[in-house]
């Protein structure tokens, strides 16, 4: 007899479903049973207001959380940068696979690049960690730009480039990706011009934690480099007390010194949204082996950006 098949719950997203695809077809591979995805419908989808007015961070998670706590799926898939930073006791974070690429990226008329973009050119983003940097790199670097709140799916996003009310969108590299239209960038975005959101471009696979044998089968597909990484982000945001709508960015990269990995090195920016006051900090140290050691290199980086004036340009702190 064939064994049950595993449920997946997903956001309905286009995104969503390609990335839990993936996901789904990795977890056939790893455990040999069928995989079905159950769609789940989340207050972030459903409404249209800015994500900072919603309740930012878990707008997109707590539907999905909800229905792994009541058993009606076995297993959900998140983009990491959505998780909010604590962790419910009842559910694990049974994997984060392998990082996509953790860049943003830009979407312009005319396949123009950023420092391209005419004078007064209006770019389209719902982040204020984008707007943030991108405000700040225009202002040193004596562009002339105008940031617009925008939201909705990709599609939405790139059409307004399309329809010509906006001069460019930024989007993530991975999301891109991971639906097939990496070909419709005009430009990434370098990590020291706009650093990404904590863990941008990964994915969490969560269930509940009394599944031993479900948590150990999807712990198979766990990256111990990118959960370093994430860790050490998600930390540092935990640190600020900021939620994912605050304007933090931040990455754990490492530091190979030709075939072997040496050291990983954290960099964390704050910054008001109109770019005119930033603290940027960067602190390096051995790859965390443990995820102790992985916090506390955030914990570590937070303090010194606190001590720099962080708190004060992030608005409202998330309690």
């Amino acid at each position: 007899m064939t064994e049950k098949a595993l449920r997946l719950g997903t956001r309905r997203s286009k995104l969503a479903l390609a990335q839990s695809g993936q996901v789904a077809e990795a977890v056939r591979r790893v455990t040999g049973r069928p995989v079905e995805l159950v769609e789940i419908t989340t207050h972030g989808d459903v409404n249209r207001a800015h994500l900072t007015q919603i309740g930012g961070t878990g707008v997109f998670v707590t539907a999905l959380r909800d229905a792994l706590v009541r058993g009606e799926v076995d297993f959900a898939v998140h983009s990491l940068k959505d998780l909010p930073t604590t962790q419910p006791e009842e559910l694990v974070l049974a994997a984060v696979p392998e990082r996509e690429d953790p860049r943003d990226v830009i979407v312009a008329r005319d396949a123009l690049k950023f420092t391209d973009l005419p004078r007064g050119a209006r770019i389209g983003t719902g982040s204020p960690r984008r707007m943030a940097q991108l405000n700040a790199y225009a202002r040193t670097h004596g562009l002339d730009i105008e940031t617009v709140p925008i939201r909705g799916n990709v599609d939405t996003r790139i059409g307004f480039v399309q329809g010509g009310e906006l001069d460019a969108v930024v989007l993530a590299a991975a999301g891109l990706n991971r639906i097939g239209r990496s070909d419709e960038v005009t430009d990434f975005l370098s990590v020291d011009t706009v650093l990404p959101a904590p863990g941008q471009g990964a994915l969490a696979i969560e269930c509940a934690a009394d599944h031993a044998d479900l948590v150990a089968a999807l712990g198979e597909l766990d990256d111990p480099f990118t959960r370093a990484a994430v860790t050490a982000e998600r930390s540092l945001l935990a640190a600020l007390e900021a939620g994912c709508s605050a304007p933090v960015g931040a990455l754990a990269d490492l530091l190979a010194d030709g075939q072997s990995v040496k050291e990983m090195r954290l960099r964390g920016v704050v910054g008001t949204t109109d770019g005119t006051r930033m603290v940027q900090l960067s602190t390096t140290g051995p790859v965390p082996q443990t995820h102790d050691g992985a916090t506390a290199l955030g914990r570590e980086l937070a303090s010194e950006m606190l001590a720099q004036g962080a708190a004060g340009l992030m608005g409202e702190r998330a309690h």
